[in-house]
């Protein structure tokens, strides 16, 4: 089949399409309109026209124009575009977007080796291994070839990033991507159980029950629920564990759109945990499906959400696949938590504007003072027991816990964005494997037993000068208590798992040590209407 051949199959299967959606007569003409362009062009440019790449471009142009999470992706770039939900690779960890010819992150894999190097949400990568990564060239494709590779490879990185004057360079070793949904799963005291969610795959649920099971055996009767950096995944899968902690028959969501009438989700039957005191942390960017679990609880009044406002997704995208195996995901319906609320924030400044809101809130001290955010009246809601609840783009913590950025000094950036954090623990641990195994037979003999000392800390800074870091005074006394839980907390995941990791960090995470407070104080719950 020749390429006009494909391109028109494809625009006639897309006018077939939108007719059986009632599509109007002024739409069918202008779909009519650019078959006839594609045909004029294909059959008397003056020059040899690569069609495909012109059917691409309008495409992506086209989706573009609708929303940020509309997307199209190519034949060859279907099966990587669903790992991330479905199955495993070898790369950097990052989720990205092509946005007007540059890589712009949309967010790091956690566990993965960009985030471990500090790389955010909003950074764009302008240079790989020396070469421009900015143009026309600049696809999907061109990145994935790039940036993905053999475990223990590597791969150098030029990162622009608002803010800063000069390009962060980095350099990225390749590792298997982490891609189970739950990074830790711990108690905290008799009575208190921890569980992180990074993502909300097809073994998700599945995941999620086992974790619920090994906690309660434990003693678990509360439960923290951590969806902070969870940007999100399938619906089906938030309803399910939603479902876990609603009673049957609840409403959990539903989804409407132009062509796609209300849709209920419900609850069924049973859950794992209906019972029990329940606190779920978000932060800005807990998105999609975390909004999602967060919504049908705090509309319920079923527990507590803690943390910072969230993302503000509130778009249901649906694959449509396309004659050659291509797939274009498309935004066919909002959703809308039990009491109504859609918490979509605006997009109509374009995309860049729209993911860079990071910035912009930050900017405004949202993430410092709740009182920065506004709501109108017309964006309130009440739960069933009265609760006052908002919508109009993301949702609102029932308890605010502002950023603390006092620990991150400029020493403490350029020792992650060099690695040497990283770096350290990993040869620390190769080190003396042998002897931390020894010594310590268990994760709670090396919680309580080690401890960063004198020496170790000489020898960390010892090789943050090694690699051109100079040491800072004021920067440690700044940063030196969190480095150091970091370094313990990375041993820790060196010696043990993730989870050891997080058990260990959250000695010093502010808003997991406030739901662990309020867990423990029933009035608490009392005083805010919950359970």
């Amino acid at each position: 089949m020749n390429k006009f051949r494909f391109l028109f199959l494809s625009l006639f299967l897309l006018a077939s399409f939108s007719a059986s959606f009632g599509q109007s007569a002024a739409a069918k003409q202008e779909i009519q309109k650019l078959i006839s362009a594609m045909q004029i062009i294909d059959l008397a440019y003056v020059d040899s026209v690569d069609m495909t790449k012109l059917v691409s471009d309008a495409i992506e142009q086209s989706l573009q124009e609708l929303d940020p999470h509309s997307s199209y992706i190519p034949k060859e770039d279907v099966e990587k575009a669903n790992e991330p939900l479905e199955g495993s690779f070898e790369g950097i960890g990052v989720t990205f977007q092509i946005y007007q010819d540059t890589i712009l992150i949309i967010s790091p894999v956690p566990g993965g080796p960009s985030e471990k190097l500090g790389i955010m949400a909003g950074d764009k990568i302008v240079r790989i291994n020396g070469e421009d990564a900015t143009g026309d060239k600049v696809t999907n494709e061109w990145v994935m070839e790039r940036l993905r590779g053999k475990k223990g490879t590597t791969v150098d990185v030029s990162i622009f990033r608002h803010g800063r004057k000069d390009l962060l360079d980095y350099t990225i070793t390749r590792d298997k991507i982490p891609l189970n949904s739950i990074d830790a799963t711990f108690m905290v005291g008799k009575d208190i159980g921890y569980i992180r969610l990074n993502r909300f795959s097809k073994t998700s649920q599945e995941e999620f029950i086992a974790a619920t099971w090994t906690l309660k055996d434990a003693g678990m009767t509360k439960l923290i629920l951590d969806l902070r950096g969870n940007s999100g995944g399938y619906l089906n899968t938030a309803v399910e564990l939603s479902d876990e902690f609603l009673g049957p028959d609840k409403l959990i969501v539903y989804t409407e759109g132009l062509h796609n009438p209300r849709q209920d989700f419900m609850a069924s039957i049973s859950g794992s945990f209906e019972t029990g005191k329940l606190v779920i942390l978000i932060d800005e960017s807990s998105a999609s499906a975390s909004e999602i679990v967060s919504g049908a609880v705090q509309d319920w009044d079923r527990g507590l959400i803690i943390g910072r406002r969230s993302f503000g997704k509130g778009l249901v995208q649906r694959p449509f696949n396309l004659p050659d195996g291509s797939v274009i995901r498309l935004t066919t319906a909002r959703y809308y938590t039990p009491t109504g609320r859609c918490i979509q924030r605006p997009y109509e400044n374009g995309t860049e504007e729209y993911y860079n809101e990071f910035r912009t809130r930050y900017q405004h001290g949202e993430y410092v003072y709740a009182d920065s955010i506004k709501f109108p009246d017309s964006l309130k809601y009440f739960t069933p027991r009265g609760r006052t609840v908002y919508g109009g783009g993301g949702i609102m913590p029932d308890v605010f816990i502002p950023l603390d950025t006092s620990m991150y000094s400029d020493y403490f950036v350029d020792l992650r964005r060099k690695g040497v954090i990283n770096q350290f623990t990993l040869d620390y641990v190769e080190k003396n494997r042998a002897e931390l195994n020894a010594k310590y037979l268990t994760l709670d003999e090396f919680i309580r037993g080690f401890d960063i000392d004198g020496e170790i800390e000489n020898q960390f800074i010892a090789m943050g000068e090694k690699e051109n870091v100079k040491f800072d005074e004021a920067g440690w006394a700044a940063s030196g208590a969190f480095i150091k839980i970091q370094l313990k907390a990375l041993i820790a995941r060196n010696l043990w798992d993730l989870s050891a990791y997080y058990q260990i960090i959250s000695t010093m995470d502010d808003e997991f040590q406030k739901a662990v407070e309020i867990l423990q104080d029933e009035k608490i719950f009392h005083k805010l209407n919950i359970g």
